[in-house]
């Protein structure tokens, strides 16, 4: 009698999880988790918020026709502009780019194709993975030491080696991962086909995922556009309009450290415009790359 008993209540608390006591535990965690998540989300947005907002309203103030069209102004005096500062960052990251990406591409078909076959691919996708983690301060003292203390002066030239050297991993590490993720049955019919494996590669594989690899170009185009550490070693910066990479050159994250902390008014408002132009840059570059060039993988 004790046993018709009880035999329905364990039936019931076994097949209904509000009273499994197993459930009511994990079921307790779960939500703990999600609220401290969801807190932590709730507060770094805060934060990027103020951040964004602090930009904008002090950026905005800070936007002129002489921003675009004055080279920066000397201590003390009024007005000036960030023309030769913006002309030098587009030398230096358009160059380094240009250097960055076939070096890349290269690279990341090398690792894709032969990455399982010989130690050399394992040792370069190890250092390729220590690159992309490595402080680009370590990467502008690097090229100082090799090449300014060599030649004795600051010059565009090594402001490009530098944001170059942050560039290719970010390259790299994109083309070998989007390359693996084409199917083996694409590369089976090409290979049926008679095609050699440096076709396949190029004309197939590469092909097919086209639009993951601009979209890593453009992320370590992204990447290098604020870095200010490593140019303040290589390029330092340049009060003056110049296009001579082997000097001196202005660009915008230096002249934004140098004049955020000056004791001139017209300073910090061109270090403000200065911010909200790298700003705009990237969150352009990266809205760009995930939505105008993003693809599906081929079955």
């Amino acid at each position: 009698m004790s046993q018709a008993n009880v035999t329905p209540i364990d039936a019931s608390v076994q097949f209904n999880p509000q009273l499994n006591p197993v459930y009511r535990k994990r079921l307790f965690v779960h939500r703990v988790g999600i609220a401290l998540s969801v807190a932590a989300m709730s507060l770094g947005l805060i934060f990027l918020v103020w951040i964004l907002a602090t930009l904008l309203f002090k950026g905005f103030g800070a936007l002129s026709v002489a921003m675009f069209t004055q080279t920066t102004p000397a201590p003390g005096s009024e007005g000036g502009g960030l023309l030769n500062a913006i002309v030098g960052s587009l030398m230096l990251v358009g160059l380094a780019t240009l250097i960055s990406t076939p070096i890349g591409i290269l690279s990341g078909i090398y690792l894709a194709e032969y990455g399982e076959e010989n130690k050399i691919a394992h040792l370069t996708r190890f250092v390729t993975d220590i690159m992309l983690s490595a402080p680009s301060i370590v990467i502008g003292l690097f090229v100082y030491a090799i090449y300014v203390a060599n030649v004795k002066h600051f010059s565009g030239y090594a402001g490009t080696m530098a944001l170059a050297l942050i560039a290719v991993p970010v390259v790299v590490r994109t083309t070998d991962n989007m390359l693996r993720l084409v199917p083996n049955s694409l590369l089976e019919a090409a290979f049926a086909l008679g095609a050699p494996r440096w076709k396949v590669a190029l004309l197939v594989r590469l092909r097919a995922v086209k639009a993951g690899v601009v979209t890593g170009v453009l992320l370590a185009l992204a990447r290098i556009s604020g870095e200010t550490a490593p140019l303040l070693f290589t390029a330092l910066n340049n009060q003056f309009f110049s296009a001579d990479m082997n000097r001196p050159l202005a660009n915008l994250p230096v002249v934004i450290y140098q004049y955020a902390m000056s004791p001139y008014d017209n300073w910090r408002e061109l270090a403000w415009g200065g911010a909200l132009l790298v700003t705009f840059s990237v969150l352009a570059l990266n809205i760009l790359s995930r939505t105008l060039f993003s693809q599906k993988i081929p079955n």
